[in-house]
């Protein structure tokens, strides 16, 4: 199992509702990342059973958390980017206490939990290998998403925005641009910005946590070229963990096309049951 050495006390905005979060991340031996929401007694898991949307993020919620009216009180929102970087350092054993129900932005990558974890100390990082007992496919309309067998990871992600800087270009993840990969900011077309933020939601973003996509260029300078579809292969690895399985322990080829959180974690629900140990 792989967890922290030393406790990790930290806060942070959300983006979605701007509120400031209270994080401490406890070690664990329990085999599990558990998330203890704002006033919940229990924890719930975190993984593809307890995926509760992928509506602006990802969010999870525990069932037996469910109210007799249906809601889910105690649900997580922003998980993504704490869960990848969960994978990149490839963690399977936390207690996460929360004092709200949205997750910090941080700098919108997952290059400030990275640290984190670095600086409390890993023990124990999960290295056992996976792959697929049989292809697994996604393909509907213009989107699509593939995983086959291999004798390593590759992953090549493709995009086709209405930005020129975004049309028809892919990338491709290698040893060399992982850090490119985890410090990749979310982003998003700034003329839509005020129209989300008069529905509630984006109230948290800055020019700090998140590139604006304008007619041509950026509100922000890119931290590496194609910034935001290595952002895509971040949020990949946050999704793709809700298996159990860091996408770095898995040896396989996953090709992407113009996908986001809802078709990854459909995938993710497909691959569960074909993903097995090498």
């Amino acid at each position: 199992m792989g967890t922290i050495k030393t406790e990790i006390k930290t806060s942070g905005k959300g983006l979605m509702k701007n509120k400031n979060c209270e994080v401490v991340i406890k070690p664990s031996s329990s085999g599990h990342i558990r998330i203890f929401s704002k006033g919940a007694e229990t924890p719930f898991n975190v993984c593809i059973e307890n995926l509760y949307s992928t509506d602006h993020c990802v969010t999870l919620c525990s069932k037996e958390h469910r109210t007799l009216l249906g809601d889910y009180k105690y649900k997580v929102m922003l998980c993504e980017h704490f869960i990848a970087a969960c994978a990149i350092c490839r963690i399977d054993s936390l207690d996460v206490y929360l004092s709200e129900t949205e997750m910090p932005i941080f700098d919108g990558s997952s290059k400030v939990w990275v640290d984190l974890f670095n600086q409390a100390g890993i023990e124990g990082a999960n290295k056992d290998l996976y792959t697929v007992s049989e292809p697994v496919y996604y393909l509907n309309g213009k989107t699509s998403l593939v995983v086959l067998p291999d004798k390593e990871l590759r992953i090549t992600y493709a995009v086709n925005y209405d930005h020129p800087d975004l049309r028809e270009r892919w990338v491709t993840m290698d040893n060399d641009n992982l850090k490119e990969i985890i410090e990749a900011r979310t982003f998003g077309f700034y003329k839509d910005l005020k129209k989300f933020q008069m529905l509630g939601f984006a109230k948290g973003v800055t020019i700090d946590n998140t590139v604006g996509l304008k007619d041509v260029g950026y509100t922000t300078e890119l931290r590496s070229k194609d910034e935001p579809i290595k952002h895509k292969i971040l949020d990949l690895f946050g999704d793709f963990y809700l298996t159990g399985v860091s996408p770095l322990n898995m040896r396989a080829q996953i090709l992407v096309k113009e996908a986001g959180h809802a078709v990854h974690t459909k995938v993710a629900q497909i691959l569960k049951s074909k993903l097995v140990k090498i």
